[in-house]
C-alpha cells in the first residue's frame, strides 16, 4: 500500500470512528474539542514540529519558544476561558476546595521572582496553567464523567492509528535513530520512544478501565460494540508499546491495570483498607530498597534493563552537580536555561530533562516545591478514595494513574506537567458530590440497566471512613 493510500484510509477510519462511534454521546459539548486539541499537542508534537518535521529543540529555542506554538496554545487558553465564563465556573470555590494544589501553584508563580529568566518562567507558568483550564472545561460539563470519556476516547482514536500510520508508511516521521548507538527507535506521533511509551501507557489504561467499567452491561448491544472497539484499540496500544521498547511504561501499564482490576472486583470492599494502605506502602518500600539499600540496579536488571537505567543515574549525577538554592530552586521551569544548560551540555550534549519527576520539581522549585506537590499527591489520594464510594468509576481509573505516577516519575519527568499529570487531575480534583451522570443504584445487578456505568458494591461495613 502506498503512503498516500494509507493516509486516505487512516483519515476515513478516524472519521468513521469519530462520527459513528458506538460510545458517542448525542449531547456532547463542542467545547470538549479544546481539551482534545490541547492534549493532542501535549501527547504528540508541537505545531511547529509537525510543520518542520523536526522533533528536537535548539538551546536558543528552549528560551525563546516559537511564535506559532505560542499563538495556537494562547488561542486554546482564551477559548477555554471563554467557555468557563459562559458556564459561570466558580474558580475561587474550586481552589478553596483544593488548597494543597492552590498553595503549590501560588508558590510556583512566586518563583518567577527569583528566576534568572522571569519572563520565560512566567510564560511557562501561564502555559502550564492551561492544563488546568482544559481540565476545568471537562469538569464543568453538565456530564463530567461522559465528558472525560469523550476527550480521552477521541485522543486514542486520533493518536494510536496515527502512530501506526507514521511508523509503517511515513518512516521519516515515525522513526528516528539513536544519536549515540544508531539504533532505530519507533516514535510514532510522539517525539521519542519514551513519549510514545507514555502515550501508549495512558491509552492502555483508559481502554482497559473503560472495558471493565462497562463490562457489567455487556449484554446490551451498544455496550458490547463499545467493548469490542476498546479491545481493538487496547491491542493496537500494546503493540505500539512493544515497538517503543519503553520498559518503564510497559511495567507501569501492567501495574496500573492490576490496580484498576483490583478496584473492580466484587470482593473489593472487604479489602479496601488493605489496598488503600498497600499502594503507598509498596512505593515507600521501593524507595527504601532502591535508594536506601542501593538496589536500583538490581531492579533494572530484573526488568531486563541497563543497571544505570539507560544512563539515567549518570544524568542525575550531572544535574545534581549544578549549584542551585536547595530550598527554593531556580524558579519555575528555569533550570534548563542559560549557563546551567551550557554547563550540562558541556558534559552531556543535548540532554534537557532530568528523567525523574521528583528531581525535576526539586531543580525548579527546591525542597519547598517538592514538599508542596507531595502534599497535593497525598490530598488527591484521599479525594480519589472518597470518589470510590460513589457509582462513578472515574476514581478507579484515577487510582490506577495515581499509582502509576508514583513509580513512573522515578525514571521519567511527568510531575506537574505532561500526559499522566493531565490524566490524574480530573479524578483527583473532582468534587466529592455526585455529578449528574453518576447514576446511584442500590445493587450491582442494576448496573446492567445503565450502559457505561459500573456500580461497585462499596457500601460494605467498614468501607466509608
Amino acid at each position: 500500500m502506498s503512503p498516500f493510500i494509507a493516509l486516505v484510509a487512516w483519515f476515513i477510519c478516524v472519521s468513521v470512528l469519530l462520527f459513528f462511534d458506538p460510545a458517542r454521546e448525542p449531547k456532547t459539548s463542542p467545547a470538549l474539542w479544546a481539551p482534545v486539541v490541547w492534549i493532542f499537542i501535549l501527547g504528540s508534537r508541537l505545531p511547529s514540529q509537525w510543520i518542520s518535521g523536526q522533533m528536537g529543540q535548539e538551546a536558543g529555542s528552549l528560551e525563546e519558544g516559537d511564535p506559532l506554538n505560542r499563538a495556537i496554545l494562547f488561542g486554546l487558553i482564551l477559548l477555554a476561558i471563554g467557555v468557563l465564563i459562559a458556564r459561570s465556573f466558580r474558580l475561587g470555590a474550586f481552589f478553596t476546595r483544593n488548597r494543597a494544589l492552590t498553595v503549590y501553584l501560588v508558590f510556583a508563580l512566586a518563583s518567577v521572582l527569583w528566576s534568572d529568566f522571569p519572563f520565560v518562567a512566567l510564560k511557562r507558568w501561564f502555559r502550564d496553567f492551561g492544563d488546568f483550564l482544559m481540565i476545568f472545561v471537562i469538569l464543568s460539563d453538565r456530564r463530567p464523567l461522559q465528558a472525560f470519556r469523550t476527550v480521552y476516547r477521541r485522543l486514542g482514536y486520533l493518536l494510536v492509528p496515527l502512530s501506526i500510520l507514521l511508523i509503517k508508511y511515513y518512516v521519516q516521521n515515525g522513526r528516528h535513530y539513536n544519536g549515540w548507538t544508531g539504533a532505530v527507535e519507533y516514535v510514532g506521533a510522539a517525539t521519542s520512544k519514551n513519549t510514545l511509551g507514555v502515550l501508549c501507557l495512558l491509552c492502555g489504561l483508559f481502554f482497559f478501565w473503560d472495558i471493565l467499567s462497562r463490562w457489567p452491561a455487556r449484554r446490551e448491544s451498544r455496550t458490547m460494540q463499545i467493548i469490542i472497539v476498546d479491545a481493538a484499540f487496547m491491542a493496537m496500544t500494546v503493540w505500539l508499546l512493544h515497538l517503543s521498547s519503553s520498559a518503564t511504561s510497559s511495567a507501569c501499564l501492567a501495574l496500573g491495570c492490576l490496580v484498576i482490576l483490583a478496584v473492580h472486583r466484587k470482593k473489593m470492599p472487604r479489602y479496601a483498607r488493605l489496598l488503600k494502605t498497600l499502594i503507598p506502602a509498596t512505593f515507600v518500600s521501593y524507595l527504601i530498597l532502591a535508594f536506601g539499600l542501593g538496589m536500583m540496579g538490581d531492579f533494572a536488571k530484573a526488568m531486563g534493563r541497563d543497571p544505570t537505567l539507560t544512563d539515567r543515574t549518570m544524568i542525575w549525577s550531572v544535574v545534581l552537580s549544578v549549584k542551585i538554592n536547595p530550598l527554593i530552586g531556580t524558579g519555575y521551569e528555569s533550570f534548563w536555561l542559560g549557563s546551567r544548560l551550557d554547563q550540562i551540555w558541556a558534559q552531556w550534549p543535548g540532554i534537557n530533562e532530568a528523567h525523574n519527576g521528583y528531581l525535576a520539581v526539586y531543580l525548579n522549585l527546591g525542597l519547598i516545591g517538592l514538599f508542596l506537590i507531595s502534599a497535593f499527591l497525598v490530598a488527591s489520594y484521599g479525594n480519589i478514595w472518597k470518589g470510590l464510594n460513589r457509582a462513578s468509576s472515574l476514581s478507579a481509573f484515577t487510582l490506577g494513574v495515581w499509582t502509576v505516577s508514583l513509580f513512573y516519575n522515578m525514571t521519567e519527568a511527568a510531575l506537574g506537567t505532561g500526559l499522566l499529570w493531565l490524566a490524574l487531575l480530573p479524578g483527583a480534583l473532582a468534587p466529592t458530590e455526585p455529578a449528574e451522570d453518576e447514576v446511584q443504584v442500590s445493587a450491582p445487578d442494576e448496573a446492567a440497566a445503565t450502559p457505561g456505568v459500573t456500580v461497585l458494591p462499596f457500601e460494605a461495613p467498614g468501607w466509608r471512613e
